[in-house]
């Protein structure tokens, strides 16, 4: 590699959406952008327990678009082969991270003493992709970073963090290397989103590094709010009960907002809504501290939460 020389290695969401690993290799620092699992397909999956590609011992940085786990989960994995340096990401990237992080870690720790114990698997023992102890090595290594900040890596390289929508914390990087400006998107969030400010745009880039998980299809017209109502007023009239399940982190807080929001407009009855999910209200706690990431007051916040009949 001579003094100017940048590759690129692809580990990761090429040819797949999940575990998303781009590994910038340049004489001056190796830079990991994004740390994904494998999600999915067990092809897919089984990409994970493979050595990374790329010595984790000569990586000098990590830096996240956002905390979703086909972004963060292989962070365990990489520390537990040699990596020590510092994880960068906005505070609220790295608050849901953790949350994450030390979730899916709790459920492999369960799934792996489930598969013993009963011995369905091939495996002798069954053990967990890392245990909670291993997720909280990888998340002492956490460091904040603010949004429209440049920070200097080496001599003639840099790097930019800035909003993106998809997820609170969520953002695209921009680095310069020599000269040339290098543009990994992250994914991108909706220009009119309920809850994130629409995502900001790159200025340029040489080099532009996109995510195009919906980049052959478009989202249905309008909210489906109207859908929502409607099953809601089904339901009451059969004397039923609607269960909605959701993901946990930002597709909870928006249905909260939404059913929240329905009410106050009279559009859908006073009925009792119970929320169970702990990590939902994790990452519900973690938009109530971090106001500047979201377009929901304090005044909202309160109003729906007391809304709501939360399950701790």
């Amino acid at each position: 590699m001579n003094t100017t020389e940048v590759k690129i290695h692809f580990l990761g969401a090429s040819g797949t959406v999940t575990g998303s690993k781009f590994v910038l290799e340049t004489p001056e620092a190796n830079i990991l952008i994004d740390c994904g699992m494998f999600q999915g397909l067990k092809e897919l999956r089984i990409n994970n327990w493979q050595p990374f590609a790329f010595p984790p011992n000569n990586i000098d940085l990590v830096l996240l678009t956002h905390g979703h786990l086909d972004h963060t989960g292989y962070l365990p994995r990489l520390v537990m082969q040699g990596y020590a340096g510092k994880i960068m990401g906005t505070p609220p990237t790295l608050a849901i991270a953790r949350v994450i992080l030390l979730d899916s870690a709790k459920i492999q720790e369960e799934d792996a003493e489930r598969a013993n114990k009963e011995a369905f698997t091939a495996h002798e023992p069954a053990l967990p992709f890392y245990t909670t102890v291993q997720a909280e090595k990888a998340i002492a290594l956490f460091n904040p970073v603010e949004t429209g900040q440049w920070y200097t890596v080496s001599e003639n390289i840099r790097y930019k963090f800035q909003k993106n929508g998809h997820i609170l914390g969520a953002t695209f990087i921009t680095l310069e290397i020599y000269g040339k400006t290098f543009v990994f998107s992250g994914d991108v969030g909706r220009e009119s989103d309920l809850l994130l400010e629409k995502p900001e745009k790159p200025e340029w880039a040489d080099y532009l590094f996109l995510e195009s998980t919906y980049g052959n299809r478009l989202h249905p017209e309008g909210d489906g709010h109207q859908l929502l109502i409607e099953s809601i007023e089904e339901t009451l009239e059969n004397k039923g009960t609607l269960i909605i399940p959701s993901f946990a982190v930002e597709r909870l807080q928006t249905l909260m907002y939404v059913l929240w929001k329905l009410y106050t407009q009279n559009k859908i009855p006073n009925i009792p809504i119970f929320i169970d999910s702990p990590m939902g209200n994790e990452v519900f706690r973690i938009f109530e501290s971090f106001p500047a990431w979201h377009k929901i007051t304090h005044e909202e916040f309160s109003a729906m939460r007391n809304h709501f009949n939360i399950i701790t």
